[in-house]
């Protein structure tokens, strides 16, 4: 039943990946990770299988009854003036399945309106939000199936516009061997109202498929996130690149090493992957560690990496709170810190 499961799952999602595929996209808040946890694995975990509601937002597959009645709630404090927040409500029944309910928000902040003059008229301000309903349900021992749906609702100064989303996961977990695979088809969906007539935006569809590992005999969870797996080729036409082939000057882009070499298929191939890392060194403490290539590569300048792309963080449990920081390093300019809380509220009640 499970393969038959998994052969359907991703016929759909692969329909989807070729329906969705260039273009720009609007809603891009929707990409932002949903926890400290997340943000310090290298700002995308998918396949770990345990009592964390935080990671519904990325795959309601991995939605379960050890997450009933949890209160979730998350901030970063993004970059410039930008803040991002997560809550989340979960509750499992045995007969139908596990139910989450969400909001995740960004609020740009306040800006100065001027005229063509440069005259001050005032301020006004700028958000977005998305209200998500979450639902998994296991289909044997070892699938689980889970879908998001999201409407969203974006507010840019005069401009505002609407729109319907989903995300459709399914994770194969075994107990005995301590692995996790996963494979999530996000926020396919469509604009209902656009920002302006007749400019129908893109959603910000993504495939990813993850896979976890918990070693026996270390306190060591190890994980791989493949990403973007809807589009080959990441690249770009760099402006600042130029090349010299056969005496003639071209521009050049970004799948190029240190050396000047083309490294097309591999820099595609290392663009996708995430690697990341759990020291689970107690019940209530864990260190997490994470490498995001892809990000690394973008925001990357060459005088001086430093740690861009590099991730760190950690979870603790105090009393009835689960609480975890995440630090991401996007530029050499700043990068950003997420707190994470989490509690049962049923563990409130005598």
């Amino acid at each position: 039943m499970g393969r038959i499961i998994l052969t359907a799952f991703l016929i759909s999602i692969t329909s989807l990946a070729i329906a969705q595929l260039g273009g720009d996209n609007t809603y891009n808040f929707l990409r932002l990770t949903s926890s400290a946890r997340v943000s310090a694995l290298g700002g995308n975990q998918i396949a770990v299988k345990d009592n964390d509601p935080f990671l519904a937002a990325d795959n309601p597959s991995l939605l379960n009854k050890e997450m009933d009645n949890k209160l979730a709630l998350t901030y970063m404090d993004y970059l410039s003036d930008i803040n991002y927040g997560y809550v989340s409500y979960t509750k499992h029944y045995d007969s139908i399945g596990t139910f989450n309910a969400g909001l995740k928000y960004i609020d740009y902040g306040q800006f100065t309106e001027t005229d063509i003059s440069g005259n001050e008229l005032g301020t006004f301000s700028a958000g977005e939000y998305a209200f998500i309903i979450g639902y998994s349900r296991a289909l044997d021992t070892n699938f689980t199936l889970g879908a998001n749906l999201k409407t969203i609702y974006s507010s840019l100064y005069d401009y505002s516009s609407v729109g319907v989303a989903a995300d459709l996961g399914l994770t194969y977990y075994s107990d005995k061997r301590k692995i996790t695979l996963a494979v999530v088809a996000k926020n396919f969906g469509t604009q209902l109202q656009t920002y302006t007539e007749d400019n129908r935006e893109a959603m910000p569809f993504e495939l990813q498929i993850g896979f976890t590992k918990r070693l026996k005999r270390v306190p060591l969870r190890i994980g791989i996130i493949a990403q973007q797996l809807q589009k080959w080729d990441l690249t770009y036409e760099n402006p600042n690149e130029i090349i010299e082939e056969d005496g003639v000057l071209n521009q050049g882009s970004d799948n190029t090493n240190d050396n000047g070499q083309n490294e097309g298929f591999f820099e595609n191939m290392k663009r996708r992957l995430i690697f990341n890392a759990e020291f689970l060194l107690t019940d209530n403490f864990n260190i997490r560690l994470g490498y995001n290539y892809f990000r690394r590569r973008e925001l990357r300048i060459d005088e001086e990496l430093g740690a861009v792309g590099f991730s760190f963080g950690f979870g603790m449990r105090v009393s009835k709170f689960h609480i975890s920081y995440g630090r991401s390093n996007f530029h050499q300019a700043g990068g950003t810190n997420t707190f994470s809380i989490s509690t049962r509220l049923s563990d409130f009640v005598n």
